[in-house]
């Protein structure tokens, strides 16, 4: 017999919100403005989860781009960022029922994210989840991002539940990384359609009875 789940740990981009190419549209404009340019393919598959900081780190390792240029850089990113977000970032459905049943049902809530606070939770208030979460754990309450599992060790640690209680849900593969790093069961989802209460419960049952 299984532990008993108590918590539910969300990774955003990607699973809560639908937002991987709003990350890539800003930060290609911000880099737009020194005549930078990266390709959708490098997004996918080198800097996907990866927080700003990191991508600009290693786009400076491969173009001609001054260090002195990241805090400029990373402001212009964020601006567009919150731009898009109030264009783009509406309520859906099943992750409001979701979201809200699970509450109802007395599972705790995180959202560990390697987004910085406040873009966590402009998201969250644009997707009217805010009210089901008890925890939001950003790249800045952390010393180490994802694929490390420092942010859900650390929700983990103030929910005081052991990682056999917590179920994680990501879609992408440093935050699937993390995840199992973590010690907790991992629902992994594609797309943010697949997030949805009969998915969780089914991992939570999966969980309880394994």
């Amino acid at each position: 017999m299984g532990s008993k789940v108590k918590a539910v740990l969300f990774d955003m981009d990607g699973v809560l919100i639908d937002a991987k190419d709003w990350h890539y549209e800003a930060l290609n404009k911000a880099l737009g403005l020194f005549g930078i340019e990266i390709s959708r393919y490098d997004h996918l598959h080198t800097f996907d989860g990866l927080p700003t900081k990191v991508k600009l780190q290693m786009i400076s390792e491969n173009h001609f781009l001054p260090e002195q240029l990241h805090d400029f850089i990373n402001q212009m990113k964020q601006r567009y960022t919150a731009d898009l977000i109030y264009q783009r970032c509406h309520p859906m459905f099943q992750h409001e029922y979701a979201l809200s049943k699970l509450h109802l049902e007395g599972y705790r809530i995180a959202v560990c994210s390697n987004s910085i606070r406040s873009t966590i939770e402009l998201m969250m208030d644009r997707a009217q989840l805010t009210s089901y979460l008890d925890l939001i754990i950003s790249n800045e309450d952390v010393t180490k991002a994802k694929p490390d599992p420092e942010m859900y060790l650390t929700a983990m640690k103030r929910f005081d539940l052991r990682p056999e209680e917590c179920i994680v849900v990501e879609d992408n593969p440093k935050g699937i990384q993390a995840g199992k790093a973590s010690g907790a069961a991992v629902l992994e989802v594609a797309t943010v359609y697949d997030v949805n209460y009969e998915n969780i419960m089914r991992k939570i049952g999966e969980v309880e009875n394994g």
